[in-house]
């Protein structure tokens, strides 16, 4: 075991897997290695019994009611929205939209933001290595524009070609939209640097953090980006939750994007106006639930200290990828100086589909396909990758699980003679 990893769970982080029930029980009669939380986290008993206590006894709609239930139930979602707050280091509580995730988030920005803002001939900068969700919904704001995409390329490392960012940004830039951390490589992309230059030419950015949230410190102010979205489910959280970072000054210029209920000042048949934000963007009754364990989620995290678990999982993650280039006939995909917990490879002569079948079979679940990221898979020219992504409960076991079950498909492939 290698001394980072000792000394981490010298600390007791590896220890907190018993704080997720579901990790107890067994799946096809084997430990259950779980390695997909890339796609989703477990949850821990703590964010489980937060949403289950909510409904027990806190159980109404909020803002709008004045009995005392409806506005417990208020105080406890605006206390989860100052827990995402904190969590971001943003400055104002009303610069947290609370969303359905990601890419709720980002879809939001696109259709009150940049439909609102932005005109033929003008440019959106994205990305090689971006999630189908920082890529479709500017897409569409293109057709209803004018607008155009411009895409950075990236290297068989899996970083961004140098110079290809600058190069790309002129007068015609808008709009930069960007991934913290790749969900398909786990490339961490130098974020703060790439605000700065965009600001420069007076662009605004978006970052897709769902990547990065729960594996790392995350401070918007030291961005200085001007949209932050990330999905709850993958910070141990609920699904169906997250939020939306944004610049008062932004928010308050935007449009609503759906209209309904508690996003509106005043109705009439005439016209309406609209709350300030964060109300103006959530429109009808929210997850209210679902905000409650996402706090849970957020304290559950921050207790433990997001430092520590970053270190633990670059530990980790160091130890996979020597682990998996020693394994005859496993090409690594993606090998950026700078990574969080994701490792992806492939492996000679099994499709990443079978290869994920059979690491079923042994307990042990990745992610195989192209995770929705079909343009990284395009610059590779690889139809998917398998995929190992970290979490702070997992260890070096977990390793050897994978490294173990790779063999096991590499006989029954008869890919390696040594298996």
């Amino acid at each position: 075991m290698s001394a980072v990893i000792q000394h981490a769970e010298a600390a007791g982080l590896e220890a907190h897997a018993a704080d997720f029930p579901i990790l107890a029980r067994p799946v096809r009669g084997r430990r259950l290695v779980y390695l997909d939380n890339g796609a989703t986290t477990q949850k821990p008993g703590q964010v489980i019994e937060a949403e289950r206590t909510f409904y027990r006894e806190s159980n109404a709609n909020i803002h709008r009611g004045v009995h005392w239930l409806s506005q417990h139930a208020t105080d406890l979602y605006e206390l989860a929205r100052e827990r995402v707050r904190g969590l971001l280091n943003a400055a104002h509580a009303d610069e947290i939209v609370f969303t359905r995730g990601t890419t709720e988030a980002i879809n939001l920005v696109a259709q009150s933001w940049a439909r609102a803002n932005l005109k033929p001939g003008d440019e959106i900068v994205l990305t090689s290595m971006e999630h189908h969700s920082n890529i479709v919904p500017w897409q569409l704001v293109c057709e209803q524009t004018g607008a155009v995409l411009k895409v950075v390329p990236i290297t068989d490392a899996g970083e961004l070609e140098p110079g290809a960012y600058e190069s790309l940004l002129g007068e015609r830039t808008r709009l930069v939209a960007l991934v913290h951390v790749s969900n398909a490589l786990g490339t961490v992309n130098p974020v703060r640097e790439m605000v700065e230059r965009a600001h420069a030419v007076g662009a605004v950015v978006l970052v897709d953090g769902a990547q990065a949230v729960a594996h790392q410190p995350v401070d918007v102010q030291a961005l200085g980006c001007d949209f932050y979205a990330f999905s709850g489910h993958k910070l141990y959280g609920p699904t169906g939750t997250g939020a939306l970072y944004g610049r008062r000054e932004l928010l308050a210029a935007m449009p609503p994007w759906q209209g309904g209920g508690d996003m509106i000042r005043t109705v009439a048949f005439e016209g309406s106006t609209w709350a300030d934000p964060p109300q103006r963007f959530e429109a009808g009754t929210p997850n209210i639930a679902g905000a409650v364990g996402l706090a849970a989620a957020i304290d559950y995290v921050r207790g433990i200290g997001l430092e520590r678990i970053a270190a633990h999982e670059a530990a980790l993650l160091a130890h996979a990828t020597d682990a998996l280039q020693a394994v005859p006939g496993v090409q690594l995909i993606g090998t950026a100086a700078v990574k969080a917990g994701i490792v992806s490879f492939m492996v000679d002569g099994i499709h990443p589909h079978d290869l994920g079948t059979i690491l079923d079979s042994e307990g042990v679940a990745i992610r195989a396909g192209h995770h929705c990221a079909m343009p990284v898979m395009t610059r590779f020219g690889i139809p998917g990758t398998a995929r190992a992504s970290f979490a702070l409960y997992n260890g070096e076991r977990d390793v050897a699980a994978l490294v173990d079950a790779i063999a096991k498909a590499q006989r029954m492939f008869g890919t390696r003679s040594d298996a």
